[in-house]
């Protein structure tokens, strides 16, 4: 396993969806859904044409919302690769877009000081040497036309070693690869993991692998058990869900995971779906993420023109506004060492700070559980600075002296609105 240091600091991370799947405007899984036939899928082959793809623009928005890492789908299950491959024609550089877009990706996110990070399907809807007719995946299952009399699996294991071997040495360095996904019979040494694992690690020391080459979204895999697989990676990927405890192994060892999260219902772009989510609840799964030793990848769908939807750049730049204030409460945090509890309250905790996430306001003065008054040295808001009263007298701290009270107001007994509603982060310094 590779040292997490750098990714549990950062905590904060975007995910980019992006492929053929924009110009139907359906989501990534469009074509499996629908059961699209290659013939008719092709036409958006043809039409992919990002002509408003700016990465130094998605990046600058990446490190202004406090993300330090970004993730780019290099290829999905589509099979369209947005780098310039060597091994097949069905690539960027051959629609209407005409270059590397990827090389563009990481060009860009290096130029603002993120750490690079590249997703890559195991799974492959083009590839001819991929099963078809009985994968349940797959836009061609139950058709007899998918039944590929010369269809040999390893021969596409072999091309897709070979894009990831490209991915690992045409690029310069990559900071994390994102492996997606195993299912059924295709996990572990299905896709000869050992192998492809050895030659990552070989090719980019240092380089973070996450679970899936043995997990898929639904399942954290062998890394939460005490004995992992060769390649169980070094954290796990939750998918589309917070898991409501710190993840540890049965031993007692945390496990370093990242969930990955949609800002709307939908990870590539989709033209209806406009349930997106607010920035306040975005930043409360951050925190979540985090209070639980956990990442927080977000994700964006760009256009097919190479644009983030308007409602994300809305988001992350709210986020921006929260994260410029508030960022030491995130990077570099995790769970706090003292079991402390408060009504609407999450903390996260580092270098003997605790950080108290206040999103619902109290009713009268906030009572803290799991820590004494005397242990707290100094009480402030982390926006401003401002000090936090540590009430040592009145109606709650007689009725309850072996509780801590903070008041929020200017009187011990009032009830006032929270400094910020999305999320007041009140510092504690403990002695």
């Amino acid at each position: 396993m590779a040292d997490t240091k750098w990714f549990q600091e950062a905590r904060f991370g975007l995910f980019i969806h992006w492929g053929l799947y924009a110009v139907p405007a359906r989501g990534e899984w469009y074509a499996s859904i629908d059961k699209v036939p290659g013939a008719q899928y092709e036409k958006y082959f043809h039409a992919f044409d990002p002509i408003d793809y700016n990465p130094r623009l998605w990046a600058r928005m990446a490190r202004e919302a406090g993300m330090k890492y970004a993730v780019l789908t290099a290829k999905h299950h589509e099979g369209f690769c947005l780098f310039d491959s060597a091994y097949t024609d069905y690539k960027a550089a051959n629609t209407p877009a005409g270059r590397d877009l990827v090389r563009e990706y990481v060009e860009a996110f290096r130029a603002e000081g993120l750490r690079v990070g590249l997703y890559y399907s195991l799974v492959d809807w083009h590839h001819p040497d991929y099963p078809a007719y009985d994968d349940p995946f797959h836009p061609g299952r139950g058709s007899l036309a998918s039944r590929e009399e010369n269809c040999s699996f390893d021969r596409y294991l072999d091309y897709m070693h070979a894009q990831v071997r490209e991915l690992c040495t045409n690029y310069g360095k990559i900071d994390l690869f994102w492996f997606d996904f195993s299912y059924d019979d295709h996990y572990g040494e299905g896709w000869r993991a050992k192998d492809l694992v050895e030659m990552v690690r070989t090719l980019q020391p240092g380089i973070l692998l996450n679970s899936r080459l043995e997990a898929s979204g639904g399942s954290l895999g062998s890394l939460l058990s005490d004995h992992p697989s060769p390649w169980a990676g070094d954290f796990a990927t939750p998918e589309q869900i917070l898991p409501p405890t710190p993840l540890f192994t049965p031993s007692g060892k945390p496990v370093c995971w990242e969930a990955c999260q949609t800002m709307n219902n939908s990870f590539g772009y989709t033209r209806t779906d406009l349930c997106y989510k607010t920035s306040r609840t975005c930043i409360r799964q951050l925190v979540e993420c985090v209070s639980r030793g956990g990442n927080y990848l977000l994700n964006v769908g760009p256009d097919a023109r190479g644009n983030i939807p308007p409602q994300s750049v809305d988001i992350l730049s709210e986020i921006a506004g929260w994260m410029h204030l508030n960022r030491d409460s995130i990077h570099g945090c995790g769970l706090s060492p003292l079991p402390v509890s408060a009504f609407g309250c999450l903390v996260t905790a580092r270098d003997g700070k605790l950080y108290l996430h206040v999103m619902e306001q109290p009713v009268g003065p906030l009572a803290l559980t799991g820590i004494s008054p005397g242990h707290i040295k100094a009480a402030y808001l982390l926006a401003t600075g401002a000090e936090i009263e540590v009430l040592k007298s009145g109606w709650a701290v007689q009725n309850y002296p072996d509780i801590t009270f903070l008041s929020l107001a200017a009187q011990s007994n009032e009830t006032m609105p929270l400094p910020d509603e999305k999320d007041t982060v009140v510092v504690l310094e403990l002695s």
